[in-house]
């Protein structure tokens, strides 16, 4: 009989959310801001440390959903405010600031550095609808075994397919970041194959039969690794053609030719229909470009995972760079790509040094080094006499010019939070949250403006991060990472190795890990931005029992022969869902070669009076340099 797992940490009490902290604590509105004294006040507040479903947390996103629904009450007694014309929106405060930013992210708190760079002295006040500052670049804090061990929640690391514009790579040095000396002094990333671990990829019995844990070794030729694969003979064979065999499938086409022909079909199309590989073959590379692109191969152009190295290319002798059609992203690393450095919380590093230039004395000490086991004192984020003040779990639900666009001098920002609908006004705003929100937040806008706004449908994530009380199994096994490509899960990794400040990784396979599971919900034969759609859905609608249950399962299949025992290994679970993760990018299958100036997220983001739109969204690329950099413009266009 199977042993009862004995009770994980779990200390959120209620899906994610401390009962202590949920919501705004009764006792009168604060004269300051209209509403009841903040759970971020409250001592002892500190969201990084909570486990359960994080990322778009219960608490975050219902507002947002009632506002998109039509169906948000606006609850100013005794009767609900007008929502057109000149009646102001929400209990009236006697709060100004110079600049309200909508969402706490990379980009809303670059956007109120650079306005602070431009106006000294400004008043700023930023809005976030989560629990925690950073956006998506969250970060999950454990304590096992008396060691604080740390990973990304959400953005994972400073990397790009572009080198980082001067703009963006300035505000890393003002922040104290170099990524080159980081990662040359900080990152170890020779430590786990000098154990000798490498990839597995792990066949799973509803795909592929039965399961299977195959280990990549050096000096093994790929059909001795699918040997005892549950694969036909045919697919064996064809995937160690893929693999290993110089062909080209393309004869008598130059390079930008067969490029071209690439760029118009999915890796599918190419594998079944170029490199004639049996049926049977293509679940093994299904979900290999689910981590980059949140979809199967079914959605990729070819020419994109040619980019990455995917297997089938390498006889046809393609030229080196980027052509017309590529996606952003392969574009980008076609060409070399930016530096990369990871931090052990990913890039909520960069947010917390963001928090610490704007609100210094939130946020101990002086370097990029020390903010990673810096402990934050929440109760400092949002104090009335503060020039830069962040106000959590506050969300946006009205932004208006007073006035005609043309001449508005200020904005009207109305958020709800804790029950309450308050308005503050300042003399711009920028809008740093999710695109997609923003045609409901500004109804006044062109037509034009919330049709290309609601264009970029973004791409559903979970980031599991998992606390192991050691990682032995792994060591047994000789793995460090597996690729799962037909489980709930398509892969899980030990944390990267990197020593940074007092912050150490873990060395000894005794010692407690933690480990990252992915998954992309996407949904294999439609159009990319309904996969997306789908995987939304599909998010919303799981409950955190049931993403506990899909990993000790899958964890134990495929480490149970190397030892693993789910009911005692398993420490900790945070389920970071992102059912609205990357940014969209345009996908040459799905989307049309937009005219200059035409594509939707230039449309999107035109100002608007008082208003000017950043975030990710705003670049259509899901990377950190880009939501800086739409930052930057935006602030620009409200000089």
């Amino acid at each position: 009989m199977p042993r009862r797992a004995p009770p994980i940490t779990r200390r959120d009490f209620l899906n994610g959310v401390p009962l202590a902290i949920g919501g705004a604590v009764a006792g009168g509105l604060r004269p300051d801001a209209a509403h009841a004294a903040a759970a971020q006040d409250m001592p002892g507040y500190y969201p990084p440390a909570l486990t359960g479903l994080r990322g778009s947390h219960p608490g975050s996103f219902e507002t947002a959903h009632r506002l998109r629904d039509g169906d948000f009450r606006w609850q100013r007694p005794p009767n609900p405010p007008p929502l057109a014309g000149e009646g102001r929106v929400g209990a009236p405060t006697d709060e100004t600031y110079d600049l309200v930013v909508v969402g706490g992210g990379i980009s809303g708190l670059a956007a109120a550095h650079f306005y602070r760079q431009q106006h000294a002295g400004a008043r700023i006040l930023i809005l976030e609808n989560h629990d925690d500052f950073g956006g998506h670049a969250k970060r999950n804090e454990f304590a096992l075994a008396g060691r604080l061990e740390l990973m990304n929640g959400g953005t994972l690391s400073i990397d790009s397919p572009y080198p980082y514009s001067a703009v963006a790579d300035g505000l890393l040095k003002t922040l104290g970041i170099d990524p080159v000396a980081l990662d040359k002094t900080c990152s170890h990333n020779d430590f786990y194959p000098s154990l000798g671990l490498r990839r597995g990829i792990f066949l799973d019995k509803e795909t592929f039969g039965a399961d299977h844990l195959i280990v990549e070794a050096d000096g093994k030729s790929w059909t001795e690794l699918l040997a005892h694969a549950p694969l036909s003979p045919q697919a064996r064979s064809d995937i160690a053609r893929l693999e290993e065999a110089r062909i080209d499938y393309m004869p008598g086409l130059t390079s930008d030719e067969k490029k071209r022909r690439l760029a118009r079909i999915s890796y599918r199309d190419f594998l079944l229909d170029v490199a004639k590989v049996d049926a049977s073959a293509v679940a093994f590379y299904q979900a290999r470009s689910h981590g980059e692109w949140g979809v199967g191969i079914d959605a990729v152009p070819a020419l994109d995972v040619w980019a990455f190295h995917f297997p089938g290319f390498q006889g046809l002798d393609l030229e080196p760079g980027a052509v017309p059609g590529m996606g952003y992203t392969a574009a980008g690393y076609a060409g070399g790509g930016s530096y990369t450095f990871h931090f052990p919380d990913g890039n909520a590093s960069i947010a917390r040094l963001l928090v610490r230039d704007l609100i210094p004395d939130a946020v101990p000490g002086r370097s990029a080094a020390d903010v990673v086991t810096a402990r934050i004192d929440y109760s400092k984020l949002d104090r009335a006499a503060a020039p830069v003040r962040i106000r959590l779990s506050s969300t946006a639900v009205r932004v208006r010019n007073v006035g005609d666009p043309v001449s508005a001098s200020a904005v009207e920002i109305a958020y709800a939070r804790g029950g309450e609908v308050a308005a503050v006004r300042a003399g711009a705003c920028v809008l740093a949250c999710w695109n997609m929100m923003i045609p409901y937040l500004c109804p006044d806008l062109p037509d034009k403006q919330k049709e290309a706004l609601r264009y970029g449908v973004k791409t559903p994530l979970i980031y599991a991060s998992v606390g192991l009380r050691n990682w032995t199994a792994f060591k047994n096994l000789g793995i460090s990472r597996v690729h799962a490509p037909g489980a709930y899960f398509s892969s899980l990794s030990l944390n990267p190795a990197v020593d940074i400040g007092d912050y150490a990784s873990p060395r000894a396979p005794e010692q407690p890990m933690l480990i990252r599971m992915v998954r992309t919900p996407c949904q294999p034969g439609l159009p990319e931005r309904d996969q997306n759609r789908a995987g939304h859905w599909d998010i919303f609608n799981t409950s955190f029992d049931t993403f506990e249950h899909n990993i000790r399962d899958q964890l134990s299949r495929t480490l149970g022969a190397g030892g693993f025992d789910a009911a005692n290994d398993v420490a900790a679970i945070a389920v970071n869902r992102w059912p609205h993760g990357y940014a969209y990018e345009y996908n040459a299958l799905f989307d049309p070669d937009w005219p200059d100036g035409r594509a939707p997220n230039l449309i999107g983001r035109a100002r608007c009076g008082r208003i000017a739109i950043a975030n990710s969204d705003a670049g259509a690329a899901a990377y950190t340099d880009s939501a800086i950099d739409q930052a930057h413009r935006a602030v620009q266009e409200l000089s």
